[in-house]
């Protein structure tokens, strides 16, 4: 066959296949599909521009319950308290194959090795990261945080993320993987944080898409897992035998089957580590410091349970983060507020929502951001207002209802109490020992992805002087 007859029997299949697509009778059954007119890309152009807005389009046109067809796959998202409930709870849809091509693609870990590994590390992470044990984390996150800190010196003019990000990415290595294992010190830290961002920027893209279209991303990371054997390899020899004295990734060595893929699980643990928890640092410190009265009465509560503000090196314990609860409200109104674009089930046995049957192997998605925006769940929903948490049962570990940026249900993530305390101490230790000034206005969120917090869409200058 010459190359004209393939072509020409390429277009004529390609044109058969959009005509089966469109044409075809739709199960009354099922929701409204939203497909295009491209065999197998489907909406994802569409989709692609920002998905957060076509979201929101595809819900005030089609209703609650619709379905998107990209990229080869068919997503199906449930906005209303029915269709919450049941990707939340019902075991018809499944976690663990919904992110096995996500895994598969952004770490390299082959599926049938993370269905071995996967319930066993999340009850590992769940149980060592878990509301008991967070004083283990406190003293030493406390020490890190400020030893990040003494390299800002007394004043400077910084972007609020780069600040953040200063700080709170080597002392969050140091507490996951263990003192100095990665690079951490100034000389070093530049070519690592600069792989990693790449990696983080376009994890999103890295996980749809072949590596041989992503040759930036896919040299970076190449270069993590190459830098994260050395860190894997210092972990294990180092490995004590008291439980206690683990570090995380230590935990995660001794639960593991497949050691030869230490280093992908350990890339796994950074991204999961940093990726949420540094934006929604910036987030709630950006909220506070534009809402001046917030900021009044947290400088007054800083003040009532240290002393004047200013002094160094102050020891904040967990007791002390329990005082200080103006700041956990507004660490979670900023979750609320900039929390993922969607989070992914996949259905596994055909589960039936409101009129709708979804049928297997659709990806059911639940999008968080729009969740949160709903003001059944969050009257005035738009607007930063942490005293409405005051409603929330915390001392029993209860978010609101219609939170939920975490997931839900067994699969909910496992270091989200840990991720929390992070970001309660990081803008204890700021807001006690620097004076901010806002230099530009809060930048709006992004709407271009779906995966993890949403990132500013602009810079965010500070500048900050050393407390008198």
């Amino acid at each position: 066959m010459d190359i004209t007859m393939a072509v020409v029997l390429v277009l004529v299949l390609g044109l058969l296949m959009v005509k089966f697509a469109l044409f075809q009778p739709r199960n009354p059954n099922s929701p409204p599909c939203i497909s295009g007119w491209i065999p197998w890309l489907g909406a994802a152009f569409q989709f692609g521009k920002a998905p957060l807005e076509f979201i929101e389009q595809a819900r005030v046109k089609y209703g609650p319950i619709f379905t998107v067809f990209a990229l080869g796959n068919r997503f199906t998202f449930v906005t209303e308290e029915e269709g919450i409930e049941a990707f939340l709870t019902s075991k018809d849809i499944d976690f663990e194959q919904a992110v096995q091509q996500t895994v598969q693609r952004t770490t390299s870990v082959p599926a049938e090795i993370f269905y071995l590994n996967h319930s066993r590390l999340y009850s590992m992470m769940k149980g060592k990261m878990g509301t008991s044990r967070l004083y283990l984390f406190a003293r030493t996150l406390c020490q890190e945080l400020h030893e990040h800190m003494d390299y800002l010196g007394t004043a400077g003019t910084e972007n609020l993320s780069d600040l953040i990000r200063s700080v709170m990415y080597p002392a969050t290595v140091n507490i996951l993987f263990g003192k100095d294992v990665c690079p951490t010190n100034k000389s070093d830290i530049k070519e690592f944080e600069e792989h990693f961002q790449k990696y983080d920027e376009d994890f999103e893209y890295g996980s749809q898409m072949p590596e041989y279209f992503m040759r930036k991303w896919s040299k970076s990371k190449k270069w993590l897992l190459k830098v994260l054997e050395k860190v894997v390899a210092d972990a294990e020899r180092a490995n004590p035998s008291e439980s206690n004295s683990k570090t995380l990734l230590q935990h995660l060595l001794d639960n593991l089957h497949g050691k030869h893929l230490a280093p992908n699980y350990a890339l796994l643990l950074l991204w999961a580590s940093q990726a949420n928890a540094m934006p929604v640092a910036f987030w709630t410190l950006a909220f506070i410091l534009s809402h001046p009265s917030i900021y009044k009465n947290i400088m007054e509560d800083l003040v009532s349970v240290f002393g004047k503000a200013g002094k160094e090196n102050i020891e904040v314990s967990e007791d002390d983060l329990k005082k200080l609860i103006l700041i956990k409200w507004c660490t979670l109104e900023a979750i609320r507020l900039r929390s993922p674009g969607a989070i992914t089930k996949k259905v596994v046995t055909p589960i039936k929502i409101q009129t709708f049957t979804i049928p297997t192997g659709d990806m059911l998605m639940l999008s968080p951001y729009w969740v949160h925006r709903n003001p059944k769940y969050f009257p005035d929903p738009e607007t930063f207002k942490p005293d409405r948490w005051k409603e929330a049962n915390l001392e029993k570990n209860a978010f609101l209802d219609g939170f939920v940026a975490f997931g839900g249900g067994k699969h909910q993530c496992p270091g989200r109490w840990l991720a929390i305390m992070e970001v309660h101490m990081l803008v204890v230790l700021f807001l006690y020992k620097y004076e901010f000034i806002l230099l530009d206005p809060v930048p709006k969120e992004s709407l271009l992805h779906l995966v993890g917090t949403q990132q500013p869409m602009g810079a965010c200058r500070v500048r900050y002087k050393l407390r008198q």
